[in-house]
């Protein structure tokens, strides 16, 4: 999920506040689509398919017009959030949905006195191809470079005979589709779907964007890493700061380096 909003946020400058939505839908579409067909990946496709949907409508229809407008994207994000949100609710109903894992990873495997979920270390699998490709993509390919270059001088790239509208909205799907497969990943992780997940999972890719640092695909990588292992670590030493742990760690981080740990500092 936090790798989405850092595509959108740091090659786009989109606010989007649509990304928990996201996620919502991602995990709807797949415990439906399971529920239909029986095929996990299935599943995963469809919910990613429904992320690249919802991401190409909104950006045609919402971002575009609001590029470079930060005020203006926060106030439409947030809106298409309250009603997209409430959406799920009409569909699916108020109430939370059990959601099963597949067979094949929900086992444990058992080394002495440790206890190790299969499923979670597929999900650690899937989060470093995720990585692996996405940084691939932007610094080792020419669609990398057009949108790295698109990002700072849109005006340049259009002069070139590049379509960089098609890009952008490329991108912004890319992120979407990103946030859609976290939300079909979350649900069978947890046990259950259900319309208020969105916006906790939001704040938490927020905070490892910013403490990553803004625009920087590394910085969030290496942040949600730092993220899981403090919530796991305070979790397991003293339960009730669990809550403020990320909070704590994000304002330590920033006193020290205001732009995140991987960030440009920015001097006036």
């Amino acid at each position: 999920m936090a790798a989405g909003l850092s595509i959108i946020l740091g090659l786009l400058g989109v606010v989007n506040f649509t990304h928990g939505t996201l996620f919502i839908w991602g995990g709807y579409v797949s415990i439906w689509v399971f529920g239909l067909s029986g095929n996990f990946f299935i599943a995963l496709l469809a919910a990613i398919a429904a992320g690249i949907l919802m991401g190409l409508i909104f950006e045609r229809l919402f971002v575009r017009p609001v590029y470079g407008n930060v005020t203006a994207q926060i106030l439409i994000t947030l809106g298409l959030m309250t009603i997209f949100t409430d959406m799920v609710r009409l569909l699916w109903g108020p109430n939370p949905i059990p959601a099963n894992r597949p067979d094949f990873i929900d086992g444990t495997w058992i080394w002495g006195s440790v206890i190790i979920s299969q499923y979670r270390i597929f999900l650690i699998v899937i989060g470093v191809l995720v990585a692996i490709g996405i940084n691939f993509l932007i610094n080792r390919t020419r669609v990398g470079m057009i949108m790295r270059a698109g990002t700072q001088s849109p005006d340049m790239v259009q002069a070139m005979g590049i379509n960089i509208k098609v890009y952008f909205s490329g991108v912004f799907a890319g992120g979407a589709a990103l946030a859609a497969l976290g939300g079909a990943l979350y649900v069978p992780l947890v046990g259950s779907v259900w319309s208020g997940m969105g916006i906790n999972n939001q704040i938490l890719a927020f905070i490892v964007v910013i403490l990553g640092g803004m625009g920087s695909f590394y910085g969030s990588a290496v942040g949600s890493i730092i993220i899981g292992l403090t919530v796991a670590m305070v979790s397991w030493f003293y339960p009730p700061l669990t809550v403020y742990s990320t909070v704590i760690l994000l304002i330590l981080v920033l006193s020290l380096k205001p732009e995140g740990l991987f960030g440009t500092a920015v001097r006036r």
